[in-house]
């Protein structure tokens, strides 16, 4: 089915749990700007899925355990400038995620670990197929982090992004893992 969300603004909602199996749904120009919003075991298998244009400045986000093991999502043009995104425990293992033209500019976006005031953790996102890209994404000033995340296949592509002034936090310190793609270190001078 095809859902059009286009240029809603989001103060809370729940897709926790929705199955995006086929045709297009569509939140582009949507803003994400109070409240918490869960899509929380949503499953990602088929289809296209835009956040295009879209703004994430005030609302916590949650994709914890998420499913994106077909179709694509596109991430393209959009703002993390304030709030929080949470990928969480997402397994990405068969679609094509991208990242075109984002701005991580404030908040934070954690494909990591989380840790829970009360104890314990919610583990961290799995790259084990499919292919995430993030193409001319200005890591500019949020705090993007990797920490906990597992990497055992597939491709987590930042060899195009744009500015790298504030690159994410990954978990490892010299080599990353098979199939993760860092800007060259000529491209980070420039940056």
């Amino acid at each position: 089915m095809n859902f059009d969300f286009k240029g809603v603004v989001f103060d809370g909602g729940n897709f926790g749990g929705a199955e995006f199996s086929g045709g297009t749904v569509e939140f582009d120009f949507a803003q994400f700007s109070g409240g918490t919003v869960w899509f929380d075991g949503a499953q990602f298998s088929g289809g296209k899925v835009y956040f295009s244009n879209v703004q994430f400045c005030g609302s916590k986000v949650f994709f914890g355990g998420a499913q994106f093991s077909g179709g694509m999502v596109f991430f393209n043009v959009a703002q993390f400038s304030g709030g929080t995104v949470h990928f969480s425990g997402a397994e990405f293992s068969g679609s094509m995620v991208e990242f075109r033209g984002v701005e991580f500019s404030g908040g934070t976006v954690n494909f990591g670990g989380v840790k829970f005031p009360q104890g314990g953790v919610f583990g961290g996102a799995q790259f084990s197929g499919g292919t995430v890209r993030f193409v001319g994404a200005d890591f500019s000033g949020s705090t993007v982090r990797f920490g906990g995340a597992e990497f055992s296949g597939g491709e987590l592509d930042f060899s195009r992004a744009g500015d790298w002034s504030h690159p994410p936090e990954f978990p490892w310190t010299d080599t990353p893992p098979s199939g993760v793609k860092l800007p060259r270190k000529e491209d980070h001078a420039q940056a």
